[in-house]
């Protein structure tokens, strides 16, 4: 009746299989690693590798011939850091809260410099030790977001001795509109970087993220840091998905009904039923990530049957109609959420959102199955 996985994800007791296919995974990176040419590929780990486990999934990188990893919040750094080989830099995006800056240090972790307030804290570091500590320097090239702004470039590069102490790895930047190539932010974006190449010459450059990969050369540069991409998601809007699906999702049925028409279904009896209908309500709900806004547009599938949620989804639970399928769904029949039928991108689209949210929300209740290795 069930599959093995499936069989496995029941005993454990919980309602649901998530796997995750690390030879897809690995297989995306090769991918994204032949078209960046000549560049290095690190890949994006943080918020727990997009949800997948952070561990695993850069086990699985580093194998693949990664070496460069990249994580939000120096918490990330210090809880991947011992799991990675000596070889493995590891980089903080958002740079060093005020205070962590020992702890990195003593840890061969690498920050991202977005402020002169953190330039400065990081070279007293290096100066205390009396040695070079590596370091990126990020710089706002059209984002407003993290980096440092035109006339704190300016300064910096007129006073070089403040990165004395420092030895900077890379200058960084990040592209805000890669997922759409023809944006005319992109080239802006470019310009931008390319007037601070010239402010810090021979210095390598990281730019492209998984979007830009795909925009063309000099966006590629020296080190390229793809994310979604590496996880199965599209890099852009500009055609179908190049890369592989790494997640799949299947949720286990709690029980069925028959149910007439005129009925109320779920929370504030938001549906009702037009005709008679027969429900499935499946172990999963908005506290596994599954979000809310779902209720009356999303689906599952079981195979090649489309199968519409109805009512609102609860916390723990939601509703299928499941009356297009010629058979009842046996209590511990597993329904496709995400799959072949419904990639990651898919569900995202009827949840309206994106499918980083969608991947990083997935829940700790599922049982997870890492598959390809």
């Amino acid at each position: 009746m069930y599959s093995s996985l499936e069989s496995r994800a029941l005993a454990s007791g919980t309602g649901g299989l998530l796997t995750i296919d690390l030879g897809a995974l690995t297989a995306n990176y090769r991918q994204l690693s032949v078209l960046a040419g000549n560049a290095r590929t690190g890949a994006v780990v943080k918020a727990d590798a997009y949800g997948l486990g952070a561990v695993r999934v850069s086990a699985a990188l580093y194998a693949a011939g990664c070496r460069h990893f990249l994580v939000a919040q120096a918490r990330e750094a210090f809880d991947l850091r011992p799991h990675l080989p000596a070889d493995a830099a590891l980089y903080v995006l958002n740079g060093l809260p005020e205070g962590s800056e020992t702890a990195c240090a003593d840890q061969d972790i690498i920050p991202v410099l977005n402020s002169p307030r953190q330039v400065e804290r990081w070279a007293e570091t290096a100066t205390a030790r009396g040695r070079r500590l590596p370091a990126v320097a990020q710089f706002d090239t059209g984002m407003a977001r993290l980096g440092l702004s035109p006339g704190e470039t300016r300064r910096l590069a007129a006073s070089p001795e403040r990165l004395a102490a420092l030895e900077i790895r890379f200058i960084m930047s990040h592209l805000a509109c890669a997922d759409t190539p023809d944006n005319a932010a992109n080239g802006d974006q470019l310009a931008r970087m390319r007037e601070i190449m010239a402010l810090f010459p021979g210095v390598p450059v990281s730019f492209a993220n998984s979007g830009g990969i795909f925009i063309g050369d000099g966006f590629l540069q020296a080190l390229t840091r793809p994310g979604i991409a590496l996880y199965g998601g599209a890099p852009n809007d500009a055609g179908p998905n190049p890369m592989r699906p790494v997640v799949s999702l299947h949720v286990a049925v709690i029980q069925t009904r028959a149910v007439p028409a005129g009925t109320k279904i779920g929370y504030g009896g938001a549906y009702t039923a037009p005709h008679d209908l027969r429900l499935a309500t499946l172990s999963a709900g908005y506290a596994d990530g599954l979000p809310r806004v779902l209720s009356q547009h999303g689906a599952a599938w079981f195979g090649d049957i489309r199968l519409p949620i109805v009512g609102r989804i609860s916390m723990d639970s939601l509703m299928l109609d499941i009356s297009a399928l010629p058979h009842d769904l046996p209590a511990g029949s597993f329904v496709e959420l995400i799959g072949p039928h419904q990639p990651i991108d898919a569900i995202a689209a009827d949840a309206g959102t994106i499918s980083y949210e969608i991947l990083t929300a997935l829940g700790r209740r599922f049982y997870r199955e890492y598959v390809g290795i």
